[in-house]
């Protein structure tokens, strides 16, 4: 076997001192982690000192949809008569609303159905007719029509004003305005409460928010039992304003 040459000597000497040395430190980190994890045992962990505040964030804006739900209720002997009497009718409505700019996916039925009209004499049950009910919704994206889309119902035949709800068609604006103002006024108590206890904010640990954007329902019930048409006057529906708000809980460290 050939002898090993200096330069090759030289070579592996270096390479088994740079190994050494990284063993040494490794050792030493490990022994190091032991003594400090050692010196815990016994004590729990360190938590660290927190308090959470409330903030509170509202902004205003203009509703930009209003849903009308409107009925119709017919009654009489024969079923399948009242159903046409009702259905030219709903027709009608509908086909007058696409001609007012509704367009077709912006109505819908949201109920139909047949009862029998029950007369009760001498405890006896008597079927004495058939009622016809049909409800449908409408979205109105133009508000100065709102009050316009019910006259005009009411004119063909709609009896039932269910209800009139404004909203905020993408609310998503004034939702991120909300949570800021609400931020802002949860991070303004903190600054008071810990210059107020004399400690320092650190950072944020939790954050939670809940936000709220309502509708605004102006109710309009009629009597069903008449199938009385409404007026033809059209009436004045204000919109408003609806409010949108942002509630969030922060938790600071603080020291």
């Amino acid at each position: 076997m050939a002898p090993i040459a200096p330069k090759e000597n030289n070579t592996l000497n270096r390479t088994l001192v740079v190994i050494a040395v990284f063993l040494a430190v490794f050792l030493a980190a490990q022994s190091w982690k032991t003594v400090l994890e050692g010196r815990q045992i016994g004590f729990a962990p360190r938590t660290p000192n927190t308090f959470t505040i409330n903030g509170e964030g509202k902004v205003s804006g203009q509703p930009t949809l209003a849903q009308v739900s409107l009925g119709l209720y017919s009654e009489g002997m024969d079923v399948p008569k009242v159903q046409d009497t009702n259905a030219a009718k709903v027709n009608g409505i509908i086909a007058a609303m696409k001609t007012m700019g509704i367009a077709e996916a912006d109505l819908q039925t949201s109920n139909y159905s047949i009862q029998p009209k029950y007369q009760y004499t001498d405890g006896n049950q008597t079927i004495v007719g058939y009622s016809v009910s049909q409800s449908f919704n409408i979205k109105v994206r133009d508000l100065t029509k709102v009050g316009t889309v019910i006259s005009k119902a009411g004119e063909l035949g709609a009896n039932q004003v269910n209800g009139v709800t404004f909203t905020i068609d993408d609310p998503t604006g004034l939702e991120l305005q909300a949570r800021a103002k609400a931020i802002e006024n949860a991070r303004s108590k903190a600054n008071e409460l810990a210059k107020a206890m004399g400690v320092d904010i650190v950072s944020i640990v939790t954050f939670s928010e809940s936000s709220n954007t309502p509708n605004q329902p102006i109710f309009a019930y009629r009597d069903m039992a008449t199938a009385e048409p409404m007026a033809k006057t059209a009436p004045d529906i204000q919109p408003g304003s609806l409010d949108v708000s942002s509630n969030v809980s922060v938790t600071f460290e603080i020291r």
